[in-house]
C-alpha cells in the first residue's frame, strides 16, 4: 500500500459511514469530538467541504483521516490507529497547497503538542483559546428565585425560532460564529437526534419578551455528560443575577435527565463568564486553540 495520501471531496451521504467511524474512534481516544458542531452543520448545508484522506487509491484505500474546509476555516483529524506516521503533516500540506481562499483559521481540539508543532512549522499563530470546563453534578435546588414577573420555560418552536435568532444575534454581536447563527442553522440543529425542546430553557421578562436562554445538549446514548451548549442574557439585564439563575436551572435539568457531569465551552478571555462558571464549581477539562495562517504555504 502506498505511503502517500489521496484526498477526495466526499458526498456527505456517500462518505457518512467511514466519517462517523473515524469521528467515533478519535473521540474515544482523545476524549472529545474532533470537529465542532458548526463545521458538521455546514457539511450538511453544503457550505463547507468534507474531505476524506485515504492511504492508497481513491475509493479503494483505507480512510485514515478527514478534513472539513470552507468559509476560511479548517479542521482535520487523523485516525488514532494511523498517527505518528506523518500523515497529519501530509493532510495539512495537501489542503494548504490547494487552498485559494486566503489565510485559513484552523482549530486544534485538545491543544496537543503535535498540533502546536504543525502550527509552528506551517506558519500558523494562535489567536483564540477556548476552554472546556466541567463539574460533577449533584442534586440541586431549582436555582434561585426570579424577579417578579420573569419566567423560564421550554422552547416551543414556531415564533420562538425567529425571536431566539434575533436575541442570540444581539447577545453575541461581537462573536461572528455564534452571533451569525440563522433560523436555518437552528432548524438544522432541531433535526439532530440530540435536540430536546425541554432542554432549551428560555427566560422572559414581565412583558413576555425573550431576554435570555440556556440551551442544553445531551448526546443520545451518553447521558454521563450534559453540555451547557450555549447560554446568554441580554446586556440590558446583566448584573441582576439572571445568568446564575439560568445556569442553576440548567444544571438542575441535567440532574433531572440523569447526567453525572456538566460541560461547557467558554473563551479564555471572557473573564466575567469564566469567573461565574468557576464560582459554580467548574474546572478546566480541555483546551482548544484556534490558529491563523500568517503566510502563504510553500512546499519545502
Amino acid at each position: 500500500m502506498s505511503d502517500s495520501l489521496t484526498l477526495s471531496v466526499s458526498n456527505p451521504d456517500d462518505g457518512r459511514e467511514p466519517f462517523l467511524r473515524l469521528m467515533a474512534r478519535a473521540a474515544l481516544v482523545d476524549g472529545q469530538q474532533p470537529f465542532n458542531d458548526q463545521a458538521l452543520v455546514d457539511i450538511g448545508k453544503g457550505s463547507r467541504s468534507l474531505l476524506l484522506a485515504e492511504r492508497g487509491g481513491p475509493g479503494t484505500g483505507t480512510v485514515v483521516g478527514a478534513a472539513v474546509v470552507g468559509q476560511g476555516e479548517l479542521e482535520f483529524v487523523i485516525d488514532p490507529e494511523w498517527r505518528e506516521e506523518g500523515l497529519g503533516r501530509q493532510l495539512l500540506e495537501i489542503v494548504l497547497a490547494n487552498n485559494s481562499d486566503g489565510p485559513l483559521r484552523a482549530w486544534a481540539h485538545g491543544d496537543h503538542p503535535a498540533s502546536r508543532r504543525l502550527a509552528a512549522t506551517h506558519r500558523f499563530d494562535a489567536v483564540r483559546t477556548l476552554l472546556q470546563l466541567r463539574r460533577e453534578l449533584v442534586e440541586t435546588a431549582s436555582g434561585g428565585d426570579l424577579p417578579p414577573g420573569f419566567s423560564i420555560g421550554a422552547f416551543q418552536g414556531g415564533a420562538d425560532i425567529d425571536e431566539w435568532v434575533e436575541l442570540n444575534a444581539r447577545i453575541f454581536a461581537e462573536h461572528d460564529e455564534q452571533g451569525g447563527l440563522t433560523a436555518d442553522d437552528l432548524r438544522f440543529r432541531m433535526s439532530e437526534p440530540w435536540f430536546e425542546p425541554g432542554d432549551f430553557l428560555l427566560l422572559r421578562d414581565q412583558t413576555g419578551r425573550m431576554i435570555g436562554y440556556n440551551w442544553l445538549k445531551i448526546e443520545p446514548g451518553d447521558d454521563r455528560v450534559g453540555e451547557i451548549y450555549v447560554i446568554g442574557v441580554e446586556e440590558g439585564h446583566a448584573g441582576q443575577g439572571l445568568g446564575r439563575i439560568l445556569m442553576n436551572r440548567g444544571l438542575a435539568r441535567l440532574v433531572e435527565r440523569g447526567c453525572r457531569h456538566a460541560a461547557l465551552f467558554v473563551d479564555a478571555d471572557n473573564e466575567r463568564a469564566v469567573a461565574l462558571y468557576r464560582s459554580l464549581g467548574f474546572t478546566e477539562h480541555t483546551i482548544d486553540v484556534q490558529y491563523l495562517q500568517r503566510a502563504p504555504f510553500r512546499r519545502r
